[in-house]
């Protein structure tokens, strides 16, 4: 059976001690802060970590920045900033403190300065001479202080024009997965894989399948994702297990995190008058368990929470122990919530879940807590653990993972951490969205195809009923390295893309067609 159903009041009592040491952070947050909300290059808007479905000997993470992407924003689309550090962290001892640290870094290359076009004519390779506006990227790695270049210069694919600038697009997007021995690394423009209905979100807390049960109330309606057709711009990178765990502690925690030099001195116009960066890097972003700092950290601790560490969470604790969104569901709909304090969120978000992600001797602190252990399940449940899915949220966070449905009825106590409140309507609250308006790959970046800039829609309508009731009894949690079979859906490319990747990037046409992507 799920690892959640398992647990019972008992199993909090642990928490209840530590609780003055904890706090989460928050991911999924998408102009989360108002500082932030400015500076849109180091907005860091969503973290997954998972276990790789086609390598599940490795862990992949992604990172996501710049929210709401247009993706006919030109003439100037979107990039990485040359000025920012993105970093992805991870814990592998549980004190809250980062062992690894992924470091990616970009430099702008303007082939021809004297046009205003991104591109001056197709571009059908990485490196296309009519590719004008191009970055380039390090990667490198920090354990134990010591930084080590993993690869220089590698080359960024284009943004999703239209079908004369990118008629071979998938093909190009492949060309910027660049293997570095055993690790694959990412970086470029992609679909916005958060699915959630924005717009009735944040007008008080609506959820259209639920609006006639509203204190203001209205007709019954389908939910709209408000993120379909927005791109974002997504860093990503495999790395085998083995590289990320210590001996006998297959939990790790991560986060990510934007970080800026000091000051930045405006020059005066004219031509080498680009601004200059001075100082220590500071933090401006930070991101782990998805929605927190976005609707759980009020207004006037939005930025300082971005700008601390995981350590010093405590002092976001009260925050999270009587969170506003649980106190708005009760006041909003008939729903009855479980009292403050809430040490049942605690356990959920930052210790882990006992027998499945918790850490021994684990700091209570925000980050995704991944068990690399349990293994890749063969038809995932976007409802994660809450549907016996062991290997989903909370345990990690899959692009497949519902967490706006799971995280909603956690809020209403809809686990067995709170037996009373795991009932109808707690355990069915949604909002309607239930899945991402593309489809994902089945092969590393694993993200969706952006959007294109000639062809693309916005609000997709989703569903009048959110994702079925749960828990649901299926097998129990597995401890072991064993793995099942991989999903069989497939995302292929045409046949003469297929042929484009195979006479450009051999390494990475047998890849493809390892995975079935290509004959």
């Amino acid at each position: 059976m799920s690892i959640l159903k398992k647990l019972r009041v008992p199993a909090l009592l642990g928490v209840g001690m530590v609780a003055a040491t904890l706090v989460p952070s928050g991911a999924s947050s998408h102009r989360e802060a108002p500082l932030i909300t400015e500076d849109p290059v180091a907005d860091n808007t969503d973290v997954y970590a998972f276990r790789s479905p086609d390598r599940p000997d490795t862990v992949t993470l992604i990172a996501n920045w710049i929210p709401f992407e247009e993706p006919a924003g030109g003439p100037n689309f979107y990039n990485f900033g040359d000025d920012v550090l993105y970093q992805i962290h991870v814990d592998n001892n549980a004190d809250a403190e980062p062992d690894i640290t992924y470091e990616w870094r970009f430099t702008t290359k303007i082939q021809n300065p004297n046009t205003f076009l991104y591109n001056t004519g197709p571009i059908t390779s990485i490196d296309d001479p009519d590719f004008n506006y191009r970055q380039f990227y390090d990667v490198s790695v920090v354990r134990g202080g010591v930084r080590t270049v993993l690869g220089s210069q590698l080359a960024v694919p284009p943004n999703n024009i239209g079908p004369r600038s990118t008629p071979t697009y998938e093909a190009v997007a492949a060309e910027g997965v660049h293997t570095l021995g055993a690790i694959k690394t990412f970086a470029g423009q992609r679909d916005d894989p958060f699915y959630v209905d924005l717009g009735s979100a944040f007008d008080l807390l609506g959820l259209r399948p639920f609006n006639t049960a509203h204190k203001i109330p209205l007709p019954t309606a389908p939910g709209v994702d408000g993120l379909a057709g927005f791109n974002t711009h997504t860093i990503a990178i495999q790395v085998p297990i083995s590289e990320l765990t210590t001996a006998g502690q297959p939990i790790i925690g991560v986060y990510s995190q934007t970080k800026r030099q000091q000051t930045r001195v405006l020059a005066a116009t004219g031509p080498g008058s680009a601004p200059r960066n001075f100082g220590s890097f500071v933090n401006v972003s930070r991101l782990g368990m998805p929605l927190v700092n976005e609707v759980v950290i009020p207004l006037g601790q939005k930025d300082r929470f971005n700008a601390s560490e995981p350590r010093d969470d405590i002092q976001f604790l009260p925050f999270v122990q009587n969170p506003e969104p649980a106190r708005l569901i009760g006041a909003l709909y008939p729903v009855d919530v479980p009292p403050a304090p809430r040490d049942d969120l605690v356990a959920i978000f930052l210790t882990g879940l006992p027998g499945l992600n918790k850490p021994a001797n684990v700091k209570p602190s925000e980050m995704i807590r991944l068990n690399t252990s349990i293994p890749v399940t063969a038809s995932p449940d976007a409802l994660g653990v809450l549907a016996g899915d062991n290997q989903g949220f909370p345990n990690g966070r899959r692009l497949v993972d519902d967490v706006v449905d799971i995280e909603l009825r956690a809020l209403a106590g809809a686990t067995p951490f709170t037996p009373p409140f795991n009932r109808v309507p707690n355990n069915s609250l949604g909002d309607g969205v239930n899945a991402n308006d593309r489809p994902f790959l089945s092969v590393f970046p694993y993200v969706a195809t952006p959007h294109q800039g000639y062809d693309h829609t916005h609000h997709k309508v989703g569903s009048t009923s959110a994702q079925p009731p749960g828990p649901v009894v299926t097998a129990g949690p597995a401890t072991t390295t064993t793995t099942t079979t991989p999903p069989q859906t497939r995302t292929t490319l045409s046949p003469e893309n297929c042929t484009l990747v195979r006479n450009q990037q051999p390494a990475n046409y047998a890849q493809l067609q390892s995975a079935g992507v290509c004959p």
